[in-house]
């Protein structure tokens, strides 16, 4: 089985480009299953029922997020409205929306997870504990998980937690593709960072130079989207259905 996991989408140019990439994708790789991270689909940040529509409109059969979750207050209810559109697992009780879902093809299923690091970003519940707290009532040995997270140590730690109990642990964020992807254990396909799909010549998806004033300045500004050219980054999975163990990670760039 083939699943194709798109990184952070960013604003609508962003899903512009994917959608003009989506059909070369779909032919190339014949994907099974997409899941597309879409916690900065919106322009600004967050997630909104415009965008959301837009990548599920594009093939997603699963969205996940990360710590943009809930930058747009109009959208908190999107959360509880569709399955399929997930918000971090370690969330507190009683947050809107699910952490985990899944995705039922007849003969099998693939359960995904969405789980947010704690290391530089929020302090949310323990990712590793929910991690287990979830693993532990599946029934299936597929299962996908988005690790949205800022340390890159606490990636590698999440995927060595998880090596031969997960079929995947994909990292988001960060916004840039690394170069580590690799199968834990013969089992666990893995990758710190995925990426994103956005403007290739800026900074994580913002326009180069406001981004850099801010840093350089350090006075408060209002960040914009890039307008340059646009790329798509993802990575295809393969994994045998039966066992839940992936056989091959690749990375993709699109331009």
């Amino acid at each position: 089985m083939r699943l194709i996991f798109i990184g952070d989408v960013v604003s609508d140019r962003g899903i512009d480009f994917l959608e003009e990439k989506m059909y070369s994708i779909r032919k190339e790789y014949a994907p099974d299953i997409i899941i597309i991270n879409g916690e900065n689909s919106a322009n600004g940040n967050g997630v909104t029922e415009h965008s959301a529509k837009r990548l599920f409109s594009l093939g997603a059969d699963v969205i996940t997020t990360g710590n943009h979750a809930f930058s747009r207050r109009e959208s908190v209810s999107l959360f509880d409205e569709n399955d399929f559109l997930l918000r971090p697992a370690n969330y507190p009780h009683g947050v809107a929306g699910k952490g985990a879902c899944l995705i039922d093809l007849s003969k099998t299923q693939i359960a995904v997870i969405n789980l947010m690091g704690t290391v530089f970003l929020d302090s949310l519940d323990n990712p590793f504990l929910k991690a287990d707290e979830i693993i532990n009532r599946l029934a299936t040995k597929n299962i996908i998980v988005d690790f949205h997270a800022e340390a890159t140590a606490e990636k590698k730690a999440m995927g060595n937690y998880l090596r031969g109990r997960v079929t995947a642990v994909l990292g988001t964020h960060t916004h840039v593709q690394t170069a580590d992807e690799t199968i834990l254990d013969g089992h666990t396909a893995y990758i710190t960072d995925v990426g994103m799909t956005g403007a290739e010549d800026s900074v994580l998806g913002v326009d180069s130079d406001i981004a850099t004033r801010k840093l350089v300045f350090h006075f408060p500004c209002k960040f914009q989207t890039s307008q340059n050219a646009q790329f798509v980054n993802a990575v295809i999975i393969e994994f045998d259905e039966c066992s839940g163990k992936a056989t091959k990670i690749e990375r993709i760039i699109k331009r």
